[in-house]
């Protein structure tokens, strides 16, 4: 259960991260558009990640009872 709660505040600081280089996007900054698209894949595969987490978690948990 520990490392559910771990990822899921590692997922909420990588999306805090973002938000400078989607603002200097948005500006017309090409550079920040990079950095930000490449934030946003580690932020669908930690989604992913987390999922799974999940559902091997909740796996466990209707094996024991």
């Amino acid at each position: 259960m520990a490392n559910l709660s771990e990822q899921w505040d590692q997922l909420k600081v990588l999306v805090e991260s973002l938000e400078v280089d989607i603002r200097k996007s948005l500006n017309g900054n090409k550079s920040a558009g990079v950095r930000a698209r490449k934030g946003l894949r580690l932020v669908k595969n930690s989604a992913a990640d987390l999922i799974r987490t999940s559902l091997a978690s909740s796996g466990d948990a209707t094996e024991t009872e």
